[in-house]
């Protein structure tokens, strides 16, 4: 059996030699760190040299900045830094929405713009942050990546003098030459996939090499999860179009009703395709908590690639978007488009098409503007132009309901119409909305009581006109419309894949334990090897010690019974003692099990 080793500070420093310089660290301690060194790519950060000068300051600046704990604070700025981008409007984004805070918040909106808070992705103090991450992640990974290749290359190192100085620590005596105990070592180390090796009189083995591997992987899944997001925002386009069944839409910027995209993209990086929507089709749910709920929301469309590709049919449905090239069709929107004709005093048809109205409520009741802007004359035959305030309900609940939709389905539609003339100031050069009427220069059309003529129109029926001025027809036929999102998001895939990529790469570092094993076999004085096994991890674990008792456990197992072994004195597991010990007294018994591996 081994004797006890001591504990305190008299076993922690052996006494230093005559020749030892003062301040130099023990020869045993630097064995014994020389036998824990590259357990790790992490470059060392140094305090720079006063004597160095700018050279010297040069360096520990890069280190610095290539160092985890500034690329962990650089990635906390970066997301910081976004958190504006998500809460204030941005001008790349929303105009409209950035000229209303600016409007409502006239002491807020100069402080943004000194700080680029409208445009805070593409300003000075992100992009630096975004540019000193790259350089931090890049200029750590390389020389770590060529230094673990080094350490692939090469073999564990040699096991320190003394191995009872390591954390885990066991030790015994056996029978069996040094040779079988360490060629029986070797093959056990090998099996449980050590790289092991013979290094002077001890066999030196090592696992967990995967710990640096997914360390790597998950710099480098940054990287590509930082160069995926750049170019998407970059190259990226979004657009929107609303079509009525029967129409269809070419992908040209002509042809979007809004269109955004990233500073390099150009029209050639739209994917030339068309489509057509055919049919849509919507139930909801007629009873219950839920009554009014969507159970189908599709879209049948036909579309074509390229100029002369052929016809395909798809369904487009919420969350199931069309895929052509790099582009998605997603279905964002839905409503009805009521189909009107309107003549003129002579009763010649001058308007007659299906006039998209936006949805105000989850029951559709939609709200919108019919202008006529051409061909129509009065009565006495003198051009003007006519305007009607629009509103239609699909399930009009009666007269002693709200104004309102009662269900999103056409179970009871109805046309209200308000009817104006004059001048609808699409002349003017100024831009304005379809779904509103510019009532400035326009004249209201009044009934008998002298109010606004107003009427609800049902399916079929005509509203006349003053004075014979014309009329409007509600038709039969009610056409319904969708509205199409057309997205570009090139890199996602990459962005995706390093995510993935960056969370085994954590998991494996943080749940990998690179460690190394040391067994050296010896011929003690009274002719009995001595046989000592030690391990050292990268971190204090539980893991390693437990690893070597079991190492120990098998070794001891498998190599030739001790003389000795019938001794009652004698622990009958290898694993009983704990702790770091001399080399065994010749004074003991003549054979012991080795003892437990524990930490000190």
């Amino acid at each position: 059996m081994s004797t006890p080793s001591k504990t305190g500070p008299e076993a922690a420093a052996p006494t230093a030699g005559p020749d030892a310089r003062p301040g130099a660290a023990p020869a045993e301690d630097q064995d014994v760190s020389a036998a824990g060194s590259q357990l790790s790519t992490a470059p060392r950060e140094d305090a720079p040299h006063p004597g160095l000068g700018v050279i010297g300051w040069a360096r520990w600046f890069w280190r610095q900045l290539t160092s985890m704990r500034i690329a962990l604070l650089l990635l906390l700025l970066l997301s910081l830094g976004a958190i504006p981008g998500s809460l204030i409007p941005q001008s790349g984004t929303d105009e409209t929405k950035v000229a209303d805070f600016r409007a409502a918040h006239t002491l807020l909106a100069p402080v943004y713009d000194r700080l680029g808070l409208f445009h805070v992705y593409s300003s000075v103090w992100f992009s630096a942050i975004y540019i000193l991450l790259f350089v931090s992640l890049i200029g750590c990974i390389v020389p770590r990546t060529w230094q673990f290749v080094g350490q692939l290359r090469g073999r564990p190192p040699g096991a320190p003098k003394r191995l009872n100085r390591l954390p885990a620590y066991t030790t015994w005596r056996s029978g069996a030459r040094p040779e079988e105990i360490s060629q029986a070592a070797l093959a056990l180390l090998r099996r449980r996939r050590f790289r092991a090796h013979l290094a002077g009189d001890a066999v030196a083995a090592e696992k967990g090499y995967l710990r640096e591997v997914g360390n790597l992987a998950f710099h480098l899944a940054l990287i590509v999860m930082l160069t995926a997001f750049a170019w998407g925002q970059l190259f990226k386009s979004e657009g929107n179009k609303l079509i009525v069944e029967g129409d269809g839409f070419s992908n040209t910027l002509t042809q979007y009703d809004d269109f955004k995209s990233g500073n390099l993209f150009t029209q050639d990086d739209l994917d030339p395709f068309s489509f057509r929507l055919d049919t849509f089709q919507g139930t909801y749910e007629e009873t219950g908590p839920n009554r009014g709920t969507p159970r189908t929301y599709q879209a049948g469309v036909t579309y074509s690639v390229g100029a002369y590709g052929k016809d395909e049919k798809s369904l487009i449905k919420v969350n199931e978007p069309l895929e052509i090239g790099d582009s998605k069709v997603y279905l964002t929107a839905h409503g009805y488009a009521p189909v009107v004709t309107v003549r003129d005093g002579k009763g010649a048809v001058v308007y007659r098409e299906a006039v998209p109205l936006l949805p105000l409520d989850s029951n559709v009741t939609s709200s919108g503007a019919i202008k006529v802007m051409d061909g129509y004359r009065d009565a006495k035959g003198a051009k003007e132009q006519l305007g009607f305030q629009a509103f239609f309900l699909p399930s009009y609940g009666g007269k002693n309901t709200a104004v309102v939709s009662q269900f999103p389905a056409l179970l009871n539609p109805i046309l209200n119409l308000a009817a104006y003339h004059g001048d609808l100031g699409v002349d003017a050069g100024i831009p304005q909305s379809v779904y509103q009427l510019d009532k400035k220069n326009l004249k209201a059309f009044k009934d008998s009581k002298g109010q606004t003529l107003r009427v609800n129109l049902k399916p079929g029926e005509t509203m006349k006109l003053p004075d014979g001025a014309g009329s409007i027809t509600f038709e039969k036929g009610i056409k319904e419309w969708a509205n199409f999102q057309v997205t570009r998001q090139p890199g996602s895939g990459w962005a995706l894949g390093g995510a993935l990529t960056a969370i085994f790469g954590l998991a494996a570092s943080l749940f990998i334990q690179r460690r190394r094993v040391w067994v050296r076999a010896t011929e003690g004085p009274d002719g009995v090897t001595v046989v000592e096994m030690a391990g050292l991890g990268r971190s204090e674990s539980a893991k390693v010690p437990e690893e070597l008792g079991d190492l120990a456990g098998v070794l001891y197992d498998g190599t030739a019974a001790p003389p000795g072994a019938d001794d009652p004195t004698a622990p009958a597991d290898p694993a009983h003692t704990a702790g770091p010990a001399e080399p065994a007294d010749s004074s003991d018994s003549p054979v012991a099990p080795p003892e437990g591996a524990e930490q000190q």
